[in-house]
């Protein structure tokens, strides 16, 4: 964000025109849509959103790309991993992910190698290890679709089968036109918890929202039932349930009814009469997903099919 002091005296009584200098060392110049663009006031603000004016002021041939180490094999590792060895540690946080969404099917064998060659490397046990899920992103669809940021953020939670890990969800967290969101204080209170469980032993209290775990179905219906549930199932704001998809056999995902009846989530659609398969949240930018347990944290995304 880009946040500019203006000196008083500056605006005069009347009409002011208002200039920004923009310079684009690569790609496209201009502003981010679905932005807030404002003069605040503080009680008060006079909106800037719509149509600009521009003017070329100079141009130049794109910049060459730097030559990042860290995007070189074993560059990060080599320079900033490799040093600590010697140092103790009491765990991790992890929340990377997004430049491999092009290929989720590697993803857990890659974080998987990762996580054990370190505890072997430090030489200090299992020690904790908790992954940031990869939040909301890109603009929303009005259908269900395929989605590959869908298929990485269940490789990232097949983190859990590892000893003394933790996935923290952020799938409500995120900003469909930017892919490194505002909300940090959010992504930390959730991280906090699963410290709490995972490397304090504190079971206590709730760390994590509602996970899938099992379904049964019931003739046009299919009832999933969740670990994690802390005091129950909601809906959040108590609306209705979104962004649960059905299929038959032809595996056509389309969108479904839902409700929660003891703690457990009922999926149908009238014309569908012989369900398989449910997928919660199943989407680059699932942005209406609102199941929650009770205290407030969101389920993870989930598909009961594996393809």
């Amino acid at each position: 964000p880009r946040r500019y002091e203006i000196p008083s005296g500056i605006l005069k009584e009347g009409e002011n025109t208002i200039v920004i200098r923009v310079i684009s060392n690569s790609g496209n110049a201009g502003f981010v849509l679905d932005k807030k663009y404002a003069i605040d006031f503080g009680n008060s603000e006079i909106n800037l959103e719509g149509e600009w004016k521009y003017k070329l002021g100079a141009e130049m041939p794109p910049l060459a790309g730097q030559t990042f180490i860290r995007w070189k094999p074993i560059g990060l590792y080599n320079n900033m991993i490799e040093p600590l060895h010697n140092f103790k540690i009491k765990g991790v946080i992890w929340y990377q992910g997004e430049s491999n969404t092009w290929n989720p099917k590697e993803y857990f064998l890659l974080l998987s190698s990762l996580i054990n060659d370190w505890r072997v490397k430090w030489n200090q046990g299992d020690f904790p290890f908790l992954v940031a899920q990869l939040p909301n992103f890109m603009e929303a669809k009005n259908q269900p679709s395929e989605s590959a940021w869908a298929m990485f953020r269940e490789q990232q939670l097949k983190a859990l089968s590892l000893n003394n890990t933790g996935v923290v969800v952020t799938i409500d967290l995120g900003e469909w036109n930017d892919i490194h969101p505002l909300n940090k204080k959010d992504v930390g209170e959730r991280l906090f918890l699963s410290a709490e469980k995972v490397a304090y032993k504190n079971n206590s209290i709730i760390h994590s929202g509602p996970i899938y775990k099992s379904l049964q179905i019931n003739g046009n219906e299919i009832v999933l039932t969740f670990d994690n549930i802390g005091s129950g199932l909601v809906s959040k704001n108590d609306d209705e349930l979104h962004e649960f998809a059905i299929c038959e056999s032809d595996k056509q995902f389309v969108w479904a009814k839902v409700k929660i009846e003891n703690d457990k989530v009922i999926v149908w659609n009238d014309e569908i009469k012989n369900p398989i398969a449910v997928r919660y949240a199943w989407a680059d930018n699932p942005s209406k997903a609102n199941l929650y347990n009770k205290e407030g944290l969101p389920a993870a995304p989930f598909r009961t099919d594996s393809e």
